[in-house]
């Protein structure tokens, strides 16, 4: 039997993972950007890391406001959300190097949202061959990179 060592996901198996509140919400009041892994905020949004990302470098960009539908954004915020969309690819251009990416919104529950009730957009960046068995036999995805050091090497981009 192959072993895949993942040591740095201890933190999060013993943690308490139900939090009170939004988890953007709280991460914007946060006087620390480090802990909650927010990497730039703006005036109408910021840019957040995943914790359960897809692949290494899995961003977010959320609006200041807490809001469940991008009907809901002002033309600001629109604007301001797409530009922290071009930074974000723009970092993680310059720090990983992918060789695409994958961008979006779900949109309520049923369309796969985990936080439904404040907006968000993923920016994932990909690779050729990032999907391989352990994904498609065993339901299991590998990120090669500790979130803790993708965050320092995208905060230095940013």
């Amino acid at each position: 039997m192959e072993r895949l060592w993942a040591p740095w996901r201890i933190g999060y198996i013993l943690s308490d993972k139900k939090e009170d509140g939004c988890v953007f919400c709280n991460a914007l009041r946060s006087n620390n950007d480090e802990e909650k892994f927010v990497l730039y905020r703006s005036k109408h949004s910021f840019i957040i890391m995943n914790l359960y990302p897809y692949n290494a470098g899995h961003l977010m960009v959320v609006p200041n406001r807490h809001i469940n539908s991008p009907l809901s954004l002002a033309e600001e915020e629109q604007t301001d959300m797409f530009k922290l969309v071009n930074k974000s690819i723009e970092a993680i251009q310059k720090t990983m190097n992918p060789e695409g990416f994958n961008l979006g919104m779900n949109l309520g529950r049923t369309a796969g949202a985990g936080i439904d009730d404040h907006i968000h957009i993923h920016i994932v960046p990909r690779w050729n061959g990032d999907t391989n068995f352990m994904s498609t036999v065993s339901d299991t995805k590998v990120i090669s990179e500790a979130l803790k050091e993708t965050y320092n090497k995208l905060k230095g981009v940013m």
